[in-house]
């Protein structure tokens, strides 16, 4: 289970450096290969390679006639891009998804889950601040009425 935020910085090539506490689970799970796209809230998606085999083989089930599916499988599909941590446990991110993240030097990665999400440090502390602000309506108060944390 991949969790928690880590406030990270990128080197000039693009460079993320893995977490420590998460570079032993990633060699076991999948020994350092991961897959990195793009997601519509304008941040990375980064899995390691099994999970993303899941991800994909559900998303190739979907009917590609269907435009919103049609899109989807374009946007993670088509950006899915495989990446190794090398000796140092970095992963090189490159410049079209960096681009896309609006990626520069400081960012935030969050593990949730099976994957881990990273954005841009101002990116993630407005949504984060939008989130603390935020008043539920009525489907998310019922939503979230038995969900005890």
């Amino acid at each position: 289970m991949l969790r928690g935020p880590t406030k990270i910085t990128l080197d000039a090539k693009g460079r993320l450096a893995i977490p420590t506490r998460f570079r032993e689970l990633l060699t076991a799970r999948c020994d350092g290969k991961m897959v990195v796209t793009v997601d519509r809230q304008r941040c990375l998606l980064i899995y390691p390679t099994p999970e993303w085999e899941d991800v994909e083989r559900e998303l190739a089930r979907l009917a590609n006639i269907e435009p919103i599916a049609r899109s989807m499988q374009q946007m993670m599909i088509g950006y899915a891009t495989d990446v190794e941590q090398d000796g140092h446990g970095r992963i090189l991110l490159p410049r079209e998804l960096r681009d896309f993240a609006r990626l520069e030097r400081q960012a935030m990665l969050l593990g949730v889950g099976k994957k881990f999400e990273l954005w841009d440090e101002a990116c993630w502390n407005e949504k984060r601040d939008a989130w603390l602000g935020l008043e539920f309506d009525a489907a998310a108060r019922e939503l979230l009425k038995n969900f005890n944390y």
